[in-house]
């Protein structure tokens, strides 16, 4: 069997039912924060993602306490369903009303982070820390799933370290307290994003629950997510890092096109995507936010390095649409 990416009607990509509502495809956009925002959500959705969109992580506190920046971040319009909103929090109090205060929004999901792995977000219990302490976690969910009635699902880590790998009993309690879905970075707190990511422990998490089980972590290009579903058995792949620049993953994991897109159409996307970030977030915000994304998509493009410094030195809009005109002489 290979995995080069150009299958095409690949049975392992299936639709996904988490609770009641269904995505066309079990190939799902990652939270990630400063990168999952309206503006990449909707390209990702324009250029053939298929499945569960994410939005940033959010803190609890700040929707309970009416912090606007907080609320923005949970903005989800029509184009980008089906989407799950994602909070962060270790009150069950903070958890269950930032949760009612998200019931009206066009969200389809509301997920719990317990898998960041930050200093600032573990320090205050939250994050990956509620691994330490999964009766904690377990109230986390309860009180997330007793004041909606969209499906609550959490993403957690393999563990704190390798002496604390709970991912298997915490996911059992995760699903009693009434999680409708799962997801596992299969890396410890203490690895970061460093070392290799454990696919097996995402194979042992979907033999030991009930409920969907996606996985995360090392995904890369239509090849890895193929082999994840193939070797793990679980019931979807959520691409994190492999996405930026590279909104093309989620269609070529489907098998809707073999290679990369053609330069006229990554340029476009380019444009697209700017133009979005602006629109959104104000010309300062916007350059500003655009200046990274730009910095992935020319990845791998020859002179890359020098493109990359010459984008951080752009201060609007238009010189950085020029610039991405100007990658056409290169591409």
């Amino acid at each position: 069997m290979t995995f080069d990416g150009e299958q095409r009607g690949d049975s392992r990509i299936q639709t996904l039912r988490i609770g009641g509502v269904t995505a066309e495809q079990n190939i799902l956009l990652a939270p990630m924060a400063g990168v999952t925002d309206t503006a990449f959500r909707i390209v990702c959705r324009e250029v053939g993602a298929k499945g569960f969109l994410y939005t940033e992580m959010v803190s609890a506190k700040g929707l309970c306490y009416g912090d606007r920046k907080s609320f923005e971040l949970t903005r989800v319009t029509r184009p980008e369903r089906p989407a799950a909103i994602q909070i962060f929090g270790a009150d069950p109090l903070f958890i269950a009303k930032a949760v009612e205060l998200l019931c009206e929004s066009d969200a389809d999901l509301i997920d719990i982070n317990m898998g960041c792995p930050m200093p600032k977000i573990t320090k205050n219990g939250e994050g990956s820390a509620l691994m330490l302490d999964p009766a904690r976690a377990a109230a986390v969910v309860r009180a997330a799933a007793g004041a909606t009635k969209k499906p609550v699902t959490v993403k957690i880590r393999k563990g704190w370290d390798a002496a604390r790998a709970n991912a298997v009993e915490f996911a059992k309690a995760m699903e009693a307290a009434g999680a409708a879905m799962i997801a596992v970075h299969g890396r410890t707190r203490e690895q970061m994003y460093g070392g290799r990511a454990d696919w097996d422990v995402v194979a042992r998490v979907k033999r030991a629950v009930g409920v969907p089980v996606v996985g995360n972590g090392d995904v890369f290009c239509a090849g890895d997510a193929l082999r994840m579903l193939e070797q793990t058995g679980c019931d979807g792949v959520m691409i994190g890092r492999g996405a930026r620049g590279n909104p093309w993953i989620f269609r070529g994991i489907a098998g809707a096109a073999a290679r990369r897109p053609a330069p006229a159409e990554r340029l476009a996307v380019m444009r697209r995507h700017l133009i979005l970030a602006v629109a959104e977030k104000g010309e300062h915000t916007g350059v500003l936010e655009m200046r990274k994304h730009l910095a992935w998509y020319v990845k791998g493009m020859h002179g890359a390095a020098a493109i990359k410094n010459e984008i951080f030195r752009l201060t609007s809009s238009a010189e950085l649409l020029c610039r991405i005109d100007q990658l056409g002489e290169t591409l």
